[in-house]
């Protein structure tokens, strides 16, 4: 799986949105704070904006917030947000395709590849990153020893 750039400053963004407890927050101190590149989060925060999930206000005492409760915001509505489905083969969603002769289960395959990033992201809300208290089967996955071993 490709986590794009794009995507982890949005959650980066939104988890820094999480725990300010509601009040209004610079674009520029999100860049900051996050050591993010000012110009391409502001531009990912109107596409957050536009999706719903942030709400902008203007003035001395403006920024940006969250639109919606830190609870009610998966890390997948994020992705899906700014990058599109969460899984796709060859630009199709894995329930179109078809194979034929020995690849005739790779659908599954897929399938089960989409099932198992919506078993982390879809249960997983900025709430939950924002207060370290993330769910129970995220927390077994990331404690196997060989989740953190590259191949």
């Amino acid at each position: 799986m490709h986590v794009s750039a794009k995507v982890d400053y949005a959650i980066r963004a939104l988890v820094a949105l999480a725990a300010s407890d509601g009040r209004p927050v610079a674009g520029s101190s999100l860049a900051s704070d996050q050591g993010l590149p000012a110009k391409f989060l502001e531009g990912i925060l109107t596409e957050l904006r536009r999706s719903g999930m942030v709400a902008s206000q203007r003035g001395a005492d403006g920024g940006y917030r969250l639109a919606r409760p830190a609870s009610s915001i998966t890390l997948a509505d994020v992705f899906r947000a700014i990058d599109g489905p969460l899984a796709e083969v060859r630009g199709a969603r894995p329930e179109t395709t078809a194979y034929a002769g020995a690849n005739a289960r790779l659908q599954d395959v897929w399938i089960a590849v989409r099932a198992s990033l919506r078993a982390v992201l879809e249960r997983t809300t900025l709430a939950d990153v924002a207060s370290g208290q993330l769910p129970t089967n995220v927390r077994r996955l990331a404690s196997d020893p060989d989740a953190w071993t590259s191949r």
